[in-house]
């Protein structure tokens, strides 16, 4: 794979604000939600705080499989990263993501039962730019 495509790949991750998370529901059909984008250098697992209560994380209980979309609009690029997603409820890893200002949406603090994460391990991705697309392997990114 073209290392420069590569690269482009790791930069629209590590820059987007935003992540596009879609799951499946129960009738088969995607559902996607936009989260925001928790900073990490590992290009094969990626990290989401988000409601234990939530449609989404009911979703991923019952069907792991899921993708992570990540875009730079004015330039037209855009990386799909397919693969499975976990819910993890442990406190320690809780406590790794958890940011100043969550209370607002989460007032138990830390241990809050509603609060969550969601492990996003990668398998491929599918990269979108120039009017081309190029689909690689996430152990040739990495």
């Amino acid at each position: 794979m073209n290392e420069t495509v590569k690269t482009e790949i790791r930069a629209l991750r590590r820059n987007s604000r935003f992540a596009y998370i879609a799951s499946v529901n129960e009738e088969g059909f995607p559902q996607i939600k936009c989260m925001f984008n928790i900073k990490n250098d590992d290009m094969q697992v990626f990290y989401f705080s988000t409601n234990m209560s939530s449609k989404r994380v009911q979703q991923f209980l019952l069907n792991r499989k899921a993708s992570v979309y990540y875009c730079n609009e004015k330039k037209f690029k855009g990386a799909l990263f397919s693969g499975t997603m976990e819910v993890l409820e442990d406190n320690e890893i809780k406590k790794r993501f958890w940011n100043a200002g969550d209370e607002k949406y989460y007032s138990k603090g830390v241990t809050d039962p509603d609060y969550c994460i969601l492990k996003f391990t990668a398998e491929t991705v599918n990269y979108y730019h120039s009017l081309s697309n190029s689909t690689l392997m996430i152990t040739e990114l990495i």
